[in-house]
Order: C-alpha cells, then sequence, then structure tokens
C-alpha cells in the first residue's frame, strides 16, 4: 500500500477485570505519508499541515510536541534503537485535528527502510493530563514480522482505572483495504484490557473528508468527552482508581520505552 488515507471504523475498549465493562464508538483516523504532507496540504482545500482548517494535523501535537519537523525527530528516536530508515516511508496513523481541536489517544508511526520492509513501530500514547509517552518497537534494524506480537511493560499513566503493573501485548496487521491495531494489558495471569482500532481504507479527498464530518462532527472532542464520561460510569460500579505520578511515569521509567520482546502467534 503507497499513499495517504482515510481509515473509517471504531475504537473498542472491553474491560475483563475488576469491572467489567466494553463499549465501542464510531472514529475515522488520518494514514499520512509523511513525504506527503506539503502535496496534500496544497492539494486538498478541507486538509491543512500546521494550519487551521475542517481537518488539520499540526506538528506540535505528536514527537517532540515543539512544533519542529516530526521526521528528524523520528529518525533520532529511532537511531537510539539501532535503527536507520535510510530514506525509507514513514506513515503516521491518528486522529486529526478537526476545526483546530485534536485529541488522539494512540497514534502509530509505521518506519520503513528503503527496500519498503517494516523496521520499527511506534505507539505515542497521550493520556488526558497532558502527557505523552512513545513505546518503540524494533530489532536494532532487522525486518519486522507483521505476524509477530510484541510486548512492552506499562510505564505511562493512561487510564486511572488499570493498575501500574502490566505487560502490553500488541497486535498488528498491515494497514491494506483494511485497518487493525490491537492491544492487550496483561498481568501475569490474565488480561484486563482489550483495545481495538478497525477500519475500511478510504481515499484521502474534500469530499471524503467533508463526508467524514458529516458522519462524526466534532469527533475529537467527543473522544475527549466519552473518555470521561466512561471513567465515571465505570467508577460509580466500583472500579479502583489509581493514582498518577507527578510526571505520569512509574518509578524507574525512561521518557521512551526502547526495545521489545517478539512472540510469534
Amino acid at each position: 500500500m503507497s499513499g495517504s488515507s482515510v481509515y473509517h471504523g471504531e475504537v473498542m475498549h472491553r474491560r475483563l477485570g475488576g469491572v467489567a465493562y466494553r463499549f465501542v464508538y464510531k472514529v475515522f483516523s488520518l494514514y499520512l505519508d509523511l513525504d506527503e504532507l506539503p502535496v496534500l496540504h496544497g492539494r486538498l482545500k478541507l486538509f491543512s499541515h500546521n494550519r487551521f482548517n475542517l481537518v488539520s494535523l499540526h506538528d506540535r501535537d505528536h514527537g517532540p510536541r515543539d512544533g519542529s519537523s516530526l521526521r528528524p525527530w523520528l529518525e533520532m528516536l529511532l537511531r537510539a534503537s539501532g535503527v536507520e530508515l535510510q530514506g525509507g516511508k514513514v506513515y503516521l496513523l491518528c486522529f486529526p485535528r478537526i476545526l483546530g481541536y485534536g485529541f488522539s489517544p494512540l497514534s502509530v508511526w509505521y518506519c520503513h527502510q528503503a527496500d519498503g520492509g517494516l523496521r520499527a513501530l511506534v505507539c505515542e500514547v497521550r493520556n488526558t493530563f497532558g502527557g505523552m509517552h512513545h513505546y518503540v518497537l524494533a530489532a536494532g534494524g532487522a525486518p519486522l514480522d507483521w505476524r509477530a506480537e510484541y510486548r512492552a511493560r506499562k510505564v505511562f499513566h493512561v487510564s486511572p482505572f488499570i493498575a501500574a503493573d502490566i505487560e502490553y501485548r500488541f497486535h498488528f496487521q498491515e494497514p491494506g483495504e483494511r485497518l487493525c491495531v490491537y492491544i492487550d494489558a496483561h498481568t501475569d495471569k490474565r488480561s484486563l484490557l482489550r483495545t481495538s482500532i478497525v477500519g475500511k481504507r478510504l481515499p484521502l479527498t474534500d469530499a471524503r473528508l467533508i463526508s467524514m464530518f458529516a458522519r462524526l462532527p466534532f469527533m475529537t472532542l467527543k473522544v475527549m468527552a466519552m473518555i470521561h464520561w466512561q471513567a465515571l460510569k465505570i467508577w460509580r460500579r466500583g472500579g479502583r482508581f489509581h493514582s498518577m505520578p507527578g510526571d505520569g511515569l512509574y518509578q524507574g521509567s525512561e521518557r521512551v520505552t526502547q526495545g521489545w520482546n517478539a512472540h510469534g502467534r
């Protein structure tokens, strides 16, 4: 697959530990080739890069969040894990800003080398308290296997109803006509939370963007509201509350989680 696109689908959360709970909501995500951003900015009337529009991507919402160019930051991040992309394609999957407001709880960077092979996946996680963390899934420059399960210890506070001592288990399918991202939060004995993002690929055009806005007006604002609404319902059902560390990171963690364990499916 090449080229930027839109994925229209849904996000699902299913809690299995403590208070059992499940919710699903409709969303659309942008899947953007970083090298195409200038072209998209010029070609589309309803999408802008670093400017206000109906739909937009702002560099300061991702990576270092200082407004600097995203690709140099990403390459420096990957270099620390032994990955050199050598000019290969990078795609960013994220929720956009809509009419200037944006919140993307999970953004995924798909990082390819010049030969087209996948070399790294970076899960950029945000919480509602303004924090962000990057889980780098890489094998020191070796190709990654789409069929593998990737694991990382939780080091960043997201939900106040999920304890710190868990392991994330990531499953990805290569984005094509369908998008599938699965994340399980596990203790040593069982799964506590299952999250999925699924969608159908659509062309990134002005007509498609206005159609997505008509179907899901103010989607990003709704995502933020729904996070708090669902948290309130879990709390009222007796969910155990876990306080957040001062900077959102648990003791002994680093600012970036590097390295991974892969397990065949």
